[in-house]
């Protein structure tokens, strides 16, 4: 689980450091820099709830 809140975690901040720039710069390429962060989280994320679920399931049998 620690490992899920690391990628939330350094997620959020290259999200939030991006947005600032965007907002700072006016340059719309940290905008699409803080989209792909966030979907290559999700997939992340999604993988590893997977493979968490999955061993949760192998347990119970």
């Amino acid at each position: 689980m620690i490992v899920i809140r690391l990628v939330v975690f350094l997620a959020l901040a290259a999200i939030a450091l991006s947005v600032g720039l965007y907002l700072f710069r006016k340059d719309r390429r940290y905008l699409v820099f803080a989209w792909q962060v966030f979907k290559f989280s999700i997939v992340v994320l999604f993988v590893f709830l997977t493979f968490y679920a999955l061993e949760r399931l192998v347990l119970v049998l």
